[in-house]
């Protein structure tokens, strides 16, 4: 047992330990005799310590404090250990050797018989603290799960930067091989949209990293929480017990909710869609008002550097999962709640490809039900057959099969047409009244050829 400091139990005239030991108004405490003898010759009755004015009256014992110097005086007299003074009953002196479940304290063998606890559960304390250490080994390992969670968030938004980054590398590459097509007209133009992106690139990157930040600060935080725990679990029992109970929501181990990461990657469509509307408009080039999503994208499907075709792999390629993408299927980059619009998707050889319109609302890490009370409005191509996307066995009979795929969408009408412009017929028309925003919607599983979006000849 560690000794007890013997200069807390000593007067600071004699330098012993008290004897008949008094105590001022003030709070310091002498030997009676001492003090006393300080005070004998003396007009004016002074604290010896803070030299605060006294009465002859003032001094009081206190008998469980002589008691304890006395014992501390016999212990150190035949060389036994001085015990801890924060080890000792206040009350009695005596050693504390049981803990009152009621009152959260640590007693004496005289206050368990006392009136005080009469009727109270106190257990020795060395079992109370191997149920409470116990209790605290439950929670370490909520925090240990705690923390593997937030480990793995951070490696998510880690993933999610090093895609963005390629991101922001694919769209300036795709911006620069356009600017060197028209690099005369366009170096003016061609610095502004480059920085626009580095800017989108810097404010999402410097926002990524204080959302890594905050999680890194969270892992510390509560790294710093389990090893206080075990520092303190490691501690002698009484100091145990007061920080267990001075602190009674340590284990409460709270983390803040998964930011909602919405938006966090290059707008793409923003940068490579407004840049091929004035790359086109003056050029040769025809412009389209509309390209694919690639934040949308499912992870097999791979969309062309233009935004303007999809190519299925077998490999699901490495992109973060994020609220915007779809487990199958692509969006487009624009959305109607109002108004007429039209789009062509050339197929080719595409022998398993789905085209449509989805609303907003539909589910998009489901497999969706091709129906539109499932919130798609769809024709599909699968195994030689094209068929209504509402009932698996509605097929679409055509006399040659078509290279091109318009989807006509009128919103006031609530009618979507799809038709085979070259031929000029009609595969398929939905009659439906629209409430919310409409997205054309492209999916394939074809490794023959990919499915290209474009436009119809403006008149």
């Amino acid at each position: 047992m560690d000794s007890f400091p013997v200069e807390n139990l000593t007067c600071t005239i004699c330098h012993d330990i008290f004897t008949d030991p008094v105590s001022l108004k003030c709070s310091h405490t002498f030997c009676q005799e001492c003090l006393r003898q300080y005070w004998k010759d003396r007009d004016v009755l002074l604290c010896p310590v803070c030299r605060k004015e006294c009465s002859s009256e003032e001094p009081t014992q206190s008998l469980a404090f002589k008691d304890l110097c006395e014992s501390v005086k016999i212990r150190s007299a035949v060389g036994l250990p001085v015990v801890q003074l924060d080890q000792l009953c206040p009350l009695h002196g005596e050693k504390v050797k049981l803990f009152c479940v009621e009152d959260k304290q640590s007693i004496c063998v005289i206050c368990h018989t006392s009136k005080r606890h009469k009727n109270h559960t106190c257990s020795p304390i060395e079992e109370v603290v191997e149920d409470l250490k116990q209790e605290i080994e439950g929670g370490l390992t909520t925090f240990h799960q705690s923390l593997h969670t937030l480990k793995q968030r951070e490696d998510e938004l880690q993933n999610i930067s090093t895609h963005m980054q390629n991101q922001a590398e694919s769209a300036e590459l795709h911006i620069i091989k356009q600017f060197e097509k028209l690099h005369t007209f366009l170096n003016v133009q061609e610095a502004v949209k480059l920085q626009a992106l580095r800017d989108e690139k810097e404010k999402k990157s410097r926002a990524m990293e204080d959302r890594m930040e905050r999680l890194r600060g969270e892992i510390s935080t509560l790294q710093e929480t389990i090893e206080t725990i075990k520092k303190e679990m490691a501690s002698d029992h009484i100091q145990f017990l007061q920080s267990y109970y001075s602190s009674p929501h340590r284990l409460q181990c709270e983390t803040e909710e998964p930011e909602n990461l919405s938006g966090c990657l290059i707008n793409m469509v923003q940068h490579v869609c407004s840049l091929n509307h004035q790359l086109w408009t003056e050029s040769y080039q025809r412009y389209n008002p509309m390209v694919l999503d690639p934040n949308t994208a499912a992870p097999k499907l791979i969309i062309s550097e233009d935004l303007t075709s999809l190519t299925y792999t077998e490999d699901k390629q490495k992109v973060p999962e994020i609220p915007e993408r779809f487990i199958i299927g692509v969006l487009g980059s624009k959305g109607f709640t109002t108004g007429r619009h039209s789009w062509d998707v050339e197929v080719g050889d595409n022998d398993f490809w789905v085209l449509g319109v989805v609303k907003k609302s539909v589910c998009r890490k489901k497999l969706m039900k091709f129906q539109p009370e499932g919130g798609i409005y769809c024709i599909r191509y699968i195994s030689g057959k094209y068929r209504v996307g509402v009932k698996a066995k509605m097929e679409i009979k055509v006399t040659k099969s078509p290279q091109m795929i318009r989807i006509e969408l009128d919103y006031e009408r609530g009618q979507i047409t799809f038709s085979d412009p070259s031929a000029d017929v009609t595969l398929c028309t939905f009659n439906h009244a629209f409430n919310e925003k409409l997205s054309p919607y492209f999916s394939t599983g074809s490794l023959k050829c990919p499915l290209r979006l474009c436009f119809p000849e403006q008149p």
